[in-house]
């Protein structure tokens, strides 16, 4: 058994990928994302400036 036997394997490369040119619905489908994401980021935005949704919170009960 020789030294370059035992012990992990290393993987082997993936080839790398070919950069495909995006045809107009490819784009079309990005664009709607980041208008999407945009929406969803200002709705956030919106809703970290109120309290909480509930308002009443936990009750404590008149025991102790």
């Amino acid at each position: 058994m020789s030294g370059r036997e035992g012990g992990k394997k290393k993987p082997l490369k993936a080839p790398k990928k070919q950069a495909k040119d995006a045809d107009d619905d490819d784009l079309a489908f990005k664009q709607k994302q980041k208008e999407e994401q945009k929406a969803l980021e200002a709705l956030k935005a919106k809703a970290s400036g109120k309290g909480p949704l509930g308002g009443s919170g936990m009750k404590k009960s008149g025991k102790k």
